[in-house]
């Protein structure tokens, strides 16, 4: 496999949802340990699964997988890695400052905001040659679905130039940045090493798949805007073409799957890449991850595990109790790569033709509904919460109103402290409350991002009820926060998605 000969320090796994990024991430990573080399296995994805993989309990500290001599995994957990964050900054000013002022800036450290920044203090911690990692040849990455890793990545460049420009005001989240203002050698550091094709490599893994393929080439570009030059395609899971005269199923996967590589884009058709086939077994386990790479097909022992029985209605009598209702928010959620964009759209699609009107949109960065609609429906329309386009439209929303009554100075300041990357979280939970507040009169159908992402956004809506309630609940004021109306039985439907093969 080209992507893993001479392979640098730090090797980037990332892609869509579902495409194999976590097994071919703890593939490589027990190919270099056995051969030789001290390995570490990080996983930046919430919800992570490696731990499953090697069937061992890792978390947010470096383990040693007994079954591979030399290779150690971490799963960095935000929630963890947040109250650390929190302790070492309020830890030194505990029993020194007032009680009320330290309350304070624990409220500042509540929100999803800090939450972010913590784990990417842990992330770009494992990019120095600190004394945690200094004893290991390579760093594998097992990154998070496309989009929040795309943000992960940049996060090192935009915090360490926003710093260096100023802190700015106070729109944002000081006590936060008070904490990154000491990180600032770190994230220097990190630039320099994502930046360094000698120490870093990226791995975009995809199926061959239209839309897969098209989101693994904007990564490619964004990517390669922040600096990470060096990229390997690898195509997964492909379908041997000689299942394709067995069977007329696997004949039409095997004639998609060649037509979407014959369009593969142009910014991807220049990398070096890898394919690798389908196996015909589970990739959980030592022995199954060692053959993905091999491309040797020997019998694996079957997972000794008890099927699921579920006894769920069918998708048609799901949209049946939901339309009952004639209004609501519907929020698909699940691992990536389950098929909640399909489901999602399919929800829609069918309360819009039984004449409601709804509106289906996805908070999902690398987000593709237009590509899973192919057309328009009376009483449909369709959004993404674009994390752009909010920002922009937060800024000017800001700069009109708090900005209007400062001077010259102060709105430099104001604009400076809105390029901070924290403004996204703020921008993109407004809209997201702007979405949930339309399902009190029609349908409103979320796609959401993939698990890890999800709870960060709904971190954020509840942050911002505990804050409603401390200040405007205080005097006595009426107010209907996001998150009491994701509590409303009446208005809200979560759907979980699964795929079937799990």
């Amino acid at each position: 496999m080209q992507f893993i000969d001479s392979a640098p320090r730090f090797l980037f796994f990332t892609g869509k949802g579902g495409v194999g990024k976590t097994s071919i991430a703890c593939a490589t990573a027990i190919q270099l340990a056995e051969g030789g080399k001290d390995v570490l296995l990080a996983s930046t994805d919430p919800a992570s699964n490696v731990g499953q993989v090697f069937g061992v309990e890792i978390g947010n500290r470096i383990t040693t997988i007994p079954s591979v001599p030399r290779l150690s995994a971490l799963e960095i957990d935000p929630q963890a890695a947040a109250q650390a964050y929190r302790d070492r900054i309020v830890g030194p000013v505990r029993g020194i400052l007032p009680d009320d002022v330290v309350k304070g800036i624990e409220e500042q450290l509540s929100g999803g905001c800090t939450t972010e920044i913590a784990a990417f203090d842990e992330f770009t911690g494992l990019l120095v040659d600190s004394g945690m990692t200094a004893g290991f040849d390579h760093i594998v990455f097992d990154t998070a679905p496309t989009g929040h890793t795309i943000r992960m990545l940049q996060l090192p460049g935009a915090w360490t130039g926003f710093l260096e420009e100023g802190k700015g005001g106070d729109a944002t989240c000081p006590a936060p940045l008070a904490g990154l203002e000491k990180q600032r050698a770190q994230y220097k550091a990190a630039v320099k090493a994502l930046a360094d094709e000698n120490r870093t490599r990226l791995v975009l893994v995809a199926r061959a798949q239209q839309s897969t393929l098209r989101e693994v080439a904007r990564t490619q570009v964004e990517l390669a805007a922040v600096g990470l030059g060096r990229q390997y395609l690898v195509v997964n899971g492909l379908l041997p073409n000689t299942e394709a005269a067995q069977d007329p199923l696997a004949a039409a996967i095997c004639q998609r799957e060649l037509a979407a590589l014959a369009a593969i884009p142009d910014e991807l058709a220049k990398l070096p890449r890898d394919k690798i086939q389908l196996l015909p077994f589970n990739l959980v386990g030592v022995p199954a991850l060692r053959q993905l790479l091999a491309g040797t097909t020997a019998p694996v022992a079957a997972d000794d595990c008890e099927p699921i029985a579920l006894n769920a209605p069918g998708l048609s009598d799901l949209v049946d109790g939901i339309a009952v209702d004639s209004h609501g928010l519907v929020m698909l959620m699940g691992k990536g790569g389950v098929g909640k964009t399909t489901l999602a759209a399919a929800v829609a699609v069918e309360l819009a033709r039984r004449g409601f009107p709804v509106h289906l949109t996805t908070s999902d960065p690398a987000a593709h509904l237009a590509e899973t609609l192919h057309g328009t429906l009376d009483q449909l329309t369709v959004s993404r919460i674009d994390p752009h386009a909010e920002i922009e439209r937060y800024r000017r929303e800001v700069m009109a109103t708090k900005g209007a009554a400062l001077d010259a100075e102060g709105r430099a300041l104001l604009d400076e402290d809105l390029r901070s990357p924290c403004t996204e979280e703020i921008a993109v939970f407004q809209a997201f409350s702007r979405v949930i507040r339309e399902a009190g009169k029609k349908f409103v159908v979320m796609d959401t991002a993939p698990t890890g992402h999800t709870p960060l956004l709904l971190d954020a809506t509840g942050a911002y009820h505990r804050e409603v309630v401390r200040h405007v609940g205080a005097k006595g004021g009426h107010y209907i926060t996001p998150m009491m109306q994701l509590q409303n039985p009446n208005v809200r439907h979560h759907l979980g998605v699964r795929n079937r093969m799990q």
